[in-house]
């Protein structure tokens, strides 16, 4: 085609601006797919603070981006996560800002039962290896608890059989904290309940529950995914109130089952639970009463034939009172030999003590008792003079080793102590000076002199032996003293 064809084709072609053809592909898109269903694997999720859930579905070639508004995604039936397949229904549309189309999903599905039922074992698995369904993190229950905590739906007819079951057994105090059981944000204000009653004041306005009861009606496994989520599960495993899961049917299982301390098949077998029947107890309590009456009156049967048995081996009063009589009449003459006889012997043994007081024998006793003094006096002086001459060898043996070690000892040997002008002791001939006034001390006595020459050092001699250091002088100690 020549170049002036190729113009006049150009010219007949119409010319959009981009928002035009933007806003004609957005229109056209819309218009063929009004209302679609994708199926698709979920990545990259995130909330955005207003609310709006952003995401992308993917499979094994292609990636489509998707969005719920905040009032589709509060009517979800599940909570999406990243890797959860799910099926999206909505309509396709386009993002003129970014040249890109995308879906926006009114309705969200998980793909087949069988891929929420692997989640939720997966969840399960996880729960279970931190130790949340333990069984030794099981609390009883109290047996007559005063005030009971239930978190359910206000408007239900599950909170109605709760009330109806506890009114026909055994009426008692009960709190509700109403919260949604299904929905975007029921499992966050279930968690945030049962933490709500775990954190009142035993002596608040509001009393704190002795029993917390979590519960729903049945429904279907997407209708239960709120008491399945992570933060329900732990909220019910770290409740210090005893807690009854009562979800669904007898036939529905939730993880709340595990992680609470006693799952009810229904709200109202969960009612039968936390209390008694009262009549019952009632009934209870009048046998027990009627079979104590019985006991006491046995028991006081038995008492009174014991002491009427006893009362038979007894004797009178008066009987008693003479055999009293006659025995104090036999004790009062037997204190009155008992007297005589006494006072015989103390007689006897005090003539005997006056006749050992004669002059003679005082006298006799008296000399021998100051023979033994002095005796005794002589074996003490004895025995201070050795201790005395004991001492004064003891102290004399480190006076003859002080006087040993003496340095005037080293003099004797033929050496010399020389003193500088200051009275000390010199170790070394540096610092001497000619004319320089020192004292030389020897064995029989100290004399003056004074430096000769040019200072000069002599060559020091070797010697085989070690010199002996220079003796230090010292205060001569006399014999007794010590340092």
């Amino acid at each position: 085609m020549s170049d002036s064809a190729q113009a006049q084709t150009a010219s007949n072609v119409p010319e959009y601006s981009v928002t035009e053809l933007s806003l004609r592909l957005k229109r056209s898109i819309e218009e063929t797919f009004g209302w679609v269903r994708v199926r698709g694997e979920i990545s990259g999720f995130k909330r955005a603070a207003s609310g709006h859930l952003y995401f992308s579905l993917k499979d094994a070639d292609s990636v489509l981006d998707g969005v719920c508004w905040k009032g589709s995604a509060a009517r979800l039936g599940i909570r999406p996560e990243d890797g959860m397949e799910v099926i999206c229904s909505g309509k396709l549309t386009s993002y003129p800002g970014r040249s890109k189309y995308q879906m926006v999903v009114e309705r969200m599905e998980l793909a087949g039962l069988g891929a929420l039922m692997a989640l939720l074992e997966q969840r399960r698995q996880k729960l279970a290896a931190e130790g949340l369904f333990a069984q030794e993190r099981k609390k009883p229950l109290p047996y007559l608890p005063r005030v009971i905590g239930v978190v359910t739906s206000p408007t239900g007819a599950v909170i109605r059989d709760i009330l109806h079951r506890l009114e026909d057994r055994f009426p008692t105090h009960v709190i509700v904290w109403p919260v949604l059981v299904q929905g975007e944000g029921a499992a966050e204000q279930v968690a945030r309940a049962i933490r709500g009653f775990n954190t009142l004041a035993g002596d608040g306005p509001v009393p704190r529950p002795d029993l917390l009861i979590v519960a729903r009606g049945g429904g279907s496994l997407e209708d239960l995914m709120a008491f399945n989520e992570e933060a329900v599960v732990r909220a019910a495993a770290e409740s210090a109130i005893p807690l009854i899961s009562a979800v669904g049917h007898e036939t529905d299982t939730t993880l709340i089952d595990f992680a609470s301390d006693r799952r009810a098949p229904t709200p109202t077998a969960a009612a039968e639970m936390a209390v008694p029947v009262r009549l019952d107890l009632i009934g209870d309590v009048g046998s027990l009463d009627d079979r104590l009456r019985r006991a006491m009156l046995r028991l006081a049967r038995e008492k009174r034939h014991n002491l009427d048995a006893l009362a038979r081996g007894l004797r009178g009063p008066r009987e008693q009172l003479e055999m009293a009589r006659q025995r104090f009449d036999d004790l009062s003459e037997r204190l009155k030999t008992g007297l005589k006889v006494g006072l015989q012997v103390q007689r006897g043994r005090l003539d005997t003590q006056i006749a050992k007081l004669r002059p003679t024998l005082l006298k006799r006793e008296v000399a021998d008792y100051r023979r033994r003094l002095a005796e005794a006096d002589a074996r003490l002086l004895r025995a201070l003079r050795q201790r005395q001459a004991d001492a004064a060898q003891r102290l004399a043996q480190p006076a003859k080793l002080l006087e040993s070690l003496s340095y005037r000892n080293v003099l004797a040997r033929g050496f010399a102590v020389v003193y500088g002008a200051d009275g000390r002791a010199l170790k070394q001939v540096a610092g001497l000076q000619p004319g320089d006034a020192i004292s030389i001390e020897m064995q029989d006595g100290r004399r003056a002199a004074r430096i000769d020459g040019d200072g000069d050092a002599p060559a020091p001699v070797k010697s085989p032996r070690r010199a002996a250091p220079a003796a230090v002088p010292r205060k001569p100690v006399k014999q007794g003293e010590l340092f």
